[in-house]
């Protein structure tokens, strides 16, 4: 991940989840907000429900591969937290990544490219 660090703090991923902005899925929900810094940086979230440890794990390396591939689409300086929902867990990794591109459309991420 060539601009992105990880989002440790709680008090960073309450701020996101209170003060940012959101768009949701059936397989994900992602929160964003500028950060006016050089990098961004990404949390990930799977809750309990979605099943074991090794499957909370399997579905956060699938969420951080898929931001790792398209992380040139996006432009930097933005806070962003991944919540992976339920559906997340039987999804095929071409829907987890359409459903990612189209929220981060939404949600103005994507850096515009100029037409020349």
């Amino acid at each position: 991940m060539k601009h992105t660090v990880s989002l440790k703090q709680n008090h960073e991923f309450r701020r996101l989840y209170n003060k940012g902005n959101c768009a949701a899925s059936p397989f994900i929900a992602v929160y964003c907000r500028k950060n006016h810094r050089q990098v961004s940086r990404l949390g990930l979230t799977t809750g309990v429900k979605l099943g074991h440890a090794v499957v909370r794990n399997r579905v956060r390396r699938r969420l951080r591969e898929i931001y790792r591939t398209n992380e040139h689409r996006l432009a930097p300086g933005w806070d962003i937290v991944v919540v992976a929902r339920v559906k997340a867990v039987y999804s095929r990794y071409d829907e987890l990544e359409r459903s990612f591109i189209k929220l981060c459309g939404k949600l103005g991420l994507l850096e515009e490219k100029g037409n020349v």
